[in-house]
């Protein structure tokens, strides 16, 4: 299969799309607690994201991933981050991270994904989280202050424990 010079090769590595977006209003992100029976994040914290759809880029991505998901458009929203998520397995997943701007924090919907919800940045170490969260909201946070974008590689050891890789961009 050939598109003017893309070549498919099925053997070889390739990624799903996705995005994670932290919100930001004063002190406070926005986090989503995962609902139950979402898997083994069931109960745990993360950010607001997923899969980017056929034809989109991962901004609008994005942008329509917070309305689905909060009900908010953000003020601002910058990309921070891009990080590969190696599944030890074929696929495996890129994931587009940013960070959005909230000028009015607004209504938020509990919907299937699970339940949107504002936390004092200073609390964060004091929640049900998913593994990375700790790691990769500081990484975001520098990103967006120094106006870069930060790359990363997720890897899983033989136990199954999450390996994280930073590189400047």
């Amino acid at each position: 299969m050939s598109l003017s010079g893309q070549r498919y090769q099925p053997d070889r590595y390739s990624l799903i799309p996705r995005t994670l977006t932290f919100l930001l209003h004063e002190d406070e992100i926005l986090l989503m607690k995962v609902a139950k029976g979402r898997g083994t994040w069931s109960g745990l914290y993360n950010g607001v994201g997923g899969h980017i759809e056929r034809g989109e880029e991962p901004y609008t991505a994005a942008l329509r991933e917070i309305l689905e998901e909060t009900n908010i458009s953000p003020s601002a929203l910058t990309l921070c981050g891009i990080v590969q998520i190696d599944t030890n397995s074929n696929p495996g997943i890129g994931l587009y991270v940013f960070i959005g701007r909230v000028d009015h924090k607004g209504d938020l919907p509990k919907g299937p994904e699970g339940t949107p919800e504002w936390i004092k940045i200073s609390d964060l170490d004091t929640l049900p989280r998913v593994e990375d969260l700790l790691q990769i909201i500081p990484k975001t946070f520098e990103a967006e202050r120094s106006r870069s974008v930060f790359f990363a590689k997720y890897l899983y050891d033989s136990q199954d424990r999450l390996n994280i890789i930073f590189t400047a961009g």
